[in-house]
């Protein structure tokens, strides 16, 4: 019997900037999928976006996307201070949302969404893409089978030394900068898928002139002496590769972890690397996972659950209490 082929889910982009370019780029690897309006806050980015990707109908204002009745799902991918509003604009439209990482700034703003969500029955997840990769989903499978035995600790970094002038918006606190937040976010959420929710938390960290933290590092324990310990940094190069330490072996994610093609097992049999490339950019992954809950009537993903990102942020709050980093947003 032939296949029938799935009707396409029309999706709207809220943003124009360089991660939504490279979400829509990576949407040539997902037939079922049709980007049919994109909003920015300037006609000419919206209208440059469209042309470039072959969009159909563009927007000045992400408000004036919510309008749009002919959308299936909505990729909101503006800047980490920016979540909260746009995803509810979105959500109050009768719109699921796919919400890029971080999921907000801090835990308060992630529960209104999720409430938003889940108030209107309808879907919403965080654009955690590295949790859909294939090396990713590999490592998910060799921790569930016990290959490692059971997982005693975690150890991730990502820091770089950035430009000020080409990053300039992870030195700008109103742009929810600083090192924590942004890139902090994937070691954080890799100790979450390994280890769960941490029972204690405590954090150091570096505040530069601009008032952001130009590198932290975070360690975080778990019942039975279990721990991972987390660095981020903007001016600071660091090995940005992860290890996962069981009671009977190891798996390292070489850098850069969060896209890592490949793994290294290491057990009392010996030493494997398994390579599992992924696509493109990597970020179609996660728009499977989107298109596979829609199909299926769910309101939320098994593989980045909700209550799992708003405790990754309620970690992330707890860190930089610790290190005193405050948003304007906040205050």
């Amino acid at each position: 019997m032939e296949r029938t082929q799935e009707p396409s889910v029309r999706w709207g982009v809220v943003g124009t900037g360089h991660i939504a370019r490279k979400f829509v780029s990576d949407l040539e690897h997902v037939p079922d999928a049709e980007v049919v309006a994109v909003a920015s806050r300037f006609e000419v980015s919206a209208r440059g976006f469209a042309h470039d990707f072959g969009v159909e109908r563009c927007y000045e204002g992400y408000e004036a996307l919510a309008d749009d009745d002919g959308i299936d799902a909505v990729y909101v991918s503006t800047l980490a201070p920016l979540h909260h509003r746009d995803t509810l604009a979105q959500l109050r439209a009768g719109h699921p949302v796919l919400c890029e990482k971080p999921f907000a700034i801090n835990a308060t703003e992630a529960d209104e969404m999720i409430a938003e969500a889940r108030a209107r029955d309808l879907f919403l997840m965080e654009a955690m893409w590295s949790r859909f990769l294939p090396t990713w989903v590999l490592l998910r499978s060799l921790l569930a089978e016990g290959a490692i035995g059971e997982v005693r600790a975690v150890d991730a970094e990502f820091g770089f030394v950035a430009d000020r002038d080409l990053s300039a918006r992870l030195f700008e606190p109103e742009k929810g900068g600083g090192a924590l937040i942004d890139l902090g976010v994937y070691p954080c959420s890799l100790a979450s898928m390994c280890l769960g929710q941490p029972a204690t938390i405590s954090a150091t960290g570096t505040l530069g002139p601009d008032g952001v933290d130009e590198q932290s590092a975070v360690t975080l324990g778990y019942p039975e002496g279990r721990f991972a310990t987390l660095k981020a940094a903007i001016t600071t190069e660091l090995s940005n590769s992860a290890r996962i330490t069981g009671s009977e072996g190891s798996v390292k994610l070489p850098a850069f972890f969060h896209q890592a093609d490949a793994l290294t097992l290491r057990t009392s049999d010996g030493r494997a690397q398994m390579d599992r490339p992924r696509l493109g950019n990597g970020l179609h992954y996660q728009v499977e996972e989107v298109h596979r809950c829609l199909r299926e009537g769910r309101t939320e993903s098994t593989v980045m659950p909700l209550d799992e990102s708003r405790e990754v942020i309620a970690t992330l709050d707890a860190a930089r209490a610790e290190i005193g980093l405050v948003y304007p947003t906040e205050r």
